[in-house]
Formats: C-alpha cells, structure tokens, sequence
C-alpha cells in the first residue's frame, strides 16, 4: 500500500469530552469518527485493524468447531416477550415500529433468534452438540455512551451459542470455547486474565470474563499470586477466617457523636481503626428491611448481597423514613443493638470475628463502643457480603489475592436450559422422548479489543500495536520523494516490493511529508517497524531501522532487516 494512495488523515487535537487514550488515540490517528452519540464511522485505516481481529477470532472459532451463520440484527417483539425480556432488558434495548406498527427491536444479543432457529431446525439427539457462531453488529441505547468504541451504542460482536443434549457435553463445548478464546487473545498480542465472573442478565450458573489487564480498565479483577485463580471483583469470595472472635473485654458505653456520620470521621473522632468500627446498612428486604453488616474498612459487594434469600435482588438502601421507622434513628447512626426481632441481622465473615467494636447507636448523635455479639447483639446469620481487598488469602487455599483494572473484551456462560424453556427448544432424544436443549453462549467484542489493546499499548506519541493487530508491520519512509534522487525512490520501491514479496505487510510512505511529521504519524497509528530510506544511507548500503518501542534509530542492511523481520 503506497500513503499517496490511502485515505489517512490524522489530527493533532481531539475533543475535549474524549477522556481515555483510546478514544483520544483513535481519533487523532483517524480510525474512527464520530456520526451520533455512540455512533462511529471507522476509517479505512481502523478497519484494517478491526479485520485482522475479526479474521483471528474466525480463525480460532473454525479450529473450535463452532460453525458461522448470520442472523438479523433486526428482531421481533415476539420472541422477546416469549422469554419475558422484552420489558425485563430494560432501557438499552431499542424498540422500533415498521410501516405496518409491528414492534421490533434491534438486537442487542441474540440468544432469542438463535433458540428460535435451533428449535425449527434440530430435531434429533443425533444433531447434537452444534456449536453456531456469528460475526454481527449489535446495538445497545447506552445511557450515556463514552469512551469512543469502547462503550458505544453500535459495536461489531462475535457471539456464539451451543447447543447440547446433557451438562456434560455443554462442559466440554465451554471448555473447547474458553481455550479458543486463550488462544484469540494469546495471538492478539494482549496481555489479560481470565476470571471467575457472575452470569448477570443473560442467566445460567456458569461462566468466566476474559479481561485485558489495563489501569482505565472498568473492572475490577482479583488475582492469586500463588495460583491461576482470578475472578471479576463482584464474583471474587472472601474466604472465610480461620480464627476465632476474641473473647469481649471492654464494657458497653454509649458515647456523643454528634456530626460523626461516616466511618472515616467516626474513627478520626475516636482515634481508633476504621477496622474497630462496624457498618451497618439497612436495606429493602422481601419483609421489611434486612440490616447487613460489615467491618468498616469493607465495602459490600453488591452482586453477592442481591442473591440472599432476604432480599429482591440487588439491594436499595432503606429511605431515611423506612430507617427511621425501623430503629428510630436516621443514616450515620445505624447499628444492631436493640433492633426489632423482625430485622434480620446478616453479618460478613471477618465482621462476625469484631469484638469490643464501635457501631451506630441508633439514637441520632450516639454510638455504641465496647459493643460485643451474642453478649450485646444478635447475628441472624453469617455469610460472605464483601469485596475482597489486596492482601486477602486466595480463596483456592493458595497464595493472596492482588486487584487490577480490566477491560471485559469476552465472555463465556454456561446458559442451561433458561432460554431453551421459554421457547420450548426441545429434540427427541434416544429414547423418543422430547427434551429440552442445553445451551451454553460465548461472546467476544470484537470491536472493543481494538480501544482495549490502545488503552493497554500506548505512549506519548501514540499507540503501540501487537503485531498482530497493526494496519501494517512496517513502514518505508522516503525523504522527500519527489526532489530525492531517481536511486533513492527506486531503492525505496524496490525494498517495499521485497518485504511484500516475503509475506510482510507494508506501507510506502511516499506523501512527502517533512521528516518530523512523517515519523510522527508513524509513531501515532503505531507502525512497529519503521525503515528510513536515504542519500546517505544509499551511498553506505544502510538503511535506517527504528522499532515503535525503541528510544533510538540504528543502521541496518537489507539482510539484517529481512531476519530482524522473520
């Protein structure tokens, strides 16, 4: 590809609402820009990236078994109200009427459209496993889209979905698939975790993320330094302590507080720990409020409180009304002592360890110190309600835990037969009896890798790619072609067509560009490899050679350059 030929068109300044490096960096080097909110155009230059990831899942989802088909991006209202999501997928699902006012939506995944297709095209045991794989445009109305592609409403997903006659064979697919996805990422070129992770809205009982390790990253990862466990901060389980709770030595006192509300203040009044204070949080329960209670240096997980018995869902913290009805008191002075025999008291492991603790006192202005269980207060029950922190023992028994950031850029889950129900997606098994499918699904945003391989391989002077994923392995720069001599622009083209000859893709920088801005663009799409072309060199047999990570350009011949290169 010669520059003179490409549409490239990189800019110096960038929107101001542009907060992350990969929004900024691909909008500098021209990969995208921007149509609507969360609508984006990419480039001929960022395409060239996003085929080359889109070509590397392909490849590892053939090698898996998986099987490409297509599905509308367009999907009727019907199929969504069969499995109740419909209303239940809330506001990001975008609903459109057609001329003749059917209601449709444009999909957001696709695990209704592919049940459907399931359910009328397998009929026998004897078709199963089938694993089918797509490469599609998703569409999902983001509240507030940001960070460019990164969480935008239109993004390119590879999503595939498996189909199995009994957990044990849905087991091995999900296995096949989380080895296909190691070796996607692996080949891509990125650095990431896979981690235990909560299955969320699209259901079933098992699944993992596939994170790119990354300090913008979102999400919160924990990982062993003892052992391949990892897990997605909300999934992560604190293990429970193996020692026993002290035996209670100070007495009970009731102590002004007047404007202490938080525990940072309340421990800075008291010159104590925040891990000597405990929290207390009231939250709306099936009966009445549940009151969940933490050690004051922890922060409660809302994933693993949303799935106690106790309550609804995800907890909502009580209103001050609701508070002040149930203990008489308002919020920074909530604690367990005295509340009616109607709250239940859920108490966090390393909590229940507390004794001669500090908590609210349930009278505004008041705390308890010196409070102890079962002396002062009662536990309904104990269980996990934390998120782990730095430090903490891994869960399998094997060293501690560290926290990184991380960007999701894949997804496995093992569905089980949520969707396979509602659509009654059923084949005859061996004994003639009509059974219901298992099905396990399996995502990667194909899209998104490119904003999270920038956000973890970038610069000053622009983005580092992975071989992998670069526009082109190298650039051939010409120093001012057009007044360069006759040898010079022949040697140029003449290496260009080498390196292209041996398989290695290459761009000519023939624009005529002054040095500085043209190494610089260089630097800013993020060529790993870049070749300088010259009089002098000519005339020494040299050429300039300077790698995307280097700090200093050195000489090399044309040999040197061909194995440096293999």
């Amino acid at each position: 590809m010669r520059l003179s030929q490409f549409h490239l068109a990189t800019v110096k300044e960038v929107p101001a609402d542009a907060e992350i490096a990969s929004h900024r960096l691909m909008l500098r080097a021209g990969m995208i820009r921007r149509l609507a909110s969360g609508l984006y155009t990419w480039s001929p230059l960022g395409l060239r990236v996003l085929r080359k990831v889109e070509r590397i899942v392909r490849e590892e989802m053939d090698r898996a078994g998986a099987i490409e088909l297509l599905m509308p991006s367009i999907q009727p209202k019907e199929l969504w109200e069969e499995t109740g999501r419909w209303e239940k997928f809330g506001g990001q699902l975008l609903k459109i009427k057609d001329r003749k006012q059917q209601e449709f939506c444009y999909g957001p995944t696709h695990e209704e459209v592919i049940t459907d297709f399931a359910r009328n095209e397998l009929k026998s045991y004897k078709q199963l496993p089938i694993n089918f794989y797509q490469i599609q445009t998703k569409f999902r109305d983001e509240i507030r889209p940001r960070f460019g592609v990164m969480r935008a409403r239109e993004f390119l997903m590879k999503d595939a979905y498996s189909f199995h006659l009994s957990q044990e064979s849905l087991a091995e697919t999900y296995a096949a698939m989380y080895q296909a996805y190691v070796r996607v990422f692996t080949r891509l070129g990125l650095t990431f975790r896979a981690v235990q992770a909560d299955s969320g809205a699209i259901g079933g009982h098992g699944s993992h993320e596939f994170q790119v390790l990354a300090d913008s990253g979102e999400d919160t990862i924990a990982f062993s330094d003892g052992s391949d466990y990892a897990a997605n901060l909300e999934k992560a389980e604190a293990r429970a302590p193996t020692a026993s709770r002290p035996a209670a030595t100070a007495p009970l006192q009731k102590v002004d507080t007047p404007t202490q509300k938080t525990i940072a203040s309340l421990a800075s009044f008291l010159g104590i720990s925040p891990r000597q204070c405990l929290k207390t949080l009231l939250v709306r329960g099936v009966n009445g409020v549940v009151a969940l209670c933490l050690r004051g240096d922890h922060e409660l997980n809302e994933v693993k409180a949303g799935k106690l018995a106790e309550l609804p869902g995800a907890p909502v913290l009580a209103s001050e009304e609701e508070i002040l009805a149930a203990c008489g008191t308002r919020p920074g002075f909530i604690g367990p002592l005295g509340l009616p025999d109607s709250i239940p008291v859920i108490v966090d492991r390393d909590a229940a360890l507390m004794a001669d603790f500090v908590c609210g006192g349930n009278t505004y202005g008041t705390h308890y110190t010196g409070a102890n269980w079962d002396r002062d207060t009662r536990i309904s029950r104990i269980t996990d309600l934390r998120n782990v922190v730095e430090g903490d023992a891994s869960p399998d028994g094997h060293g501690t835990l560290h926290i990184a950031r991380g960007i999701e850029v894949g997804h496995v889950f093992q569905l089980g037969q949520k969707y396979a129900e509602a659509l009654h997606a059923t084949v005859i098994d061996e004994s003639g009896k009509a059974q219901l499918m298992t099905m396990g699904c399996y995502g990667i945003g194909i899209s998104r890798i490119v904003a999270a391989a920038i956000e973890q391989r970038h610069d000053a002077a622009g983005i580092i790619w992975p071989e992998a994923m670069t526009p082109w392995r190298v650039a051939v720069c010409v120093i001012n072609p057009k007044n360069a001599s006759a040898a010079v622009n022949d040697a140029a083209e003449a290496l260009y067509q080498a390196l292209s000859q041996r398989g290695i893709e290459t761009v000519l920088d023939d624009r005529g560009l002054r040095p500085g801005n043209m190494f610089a663009d260089m630097e800013l799409i993020g060529i790993p490899h870049r070749v300088v072309v010259s009089e002098r060199g000519l005339a020494a047999g040299t050429l300039e050679y300077r790698g995307r990570e280097e700090s200093e350009s050195r000489t090399v011949s044309q040999d040197e350059l061909f194995a440096l290169l293999a």
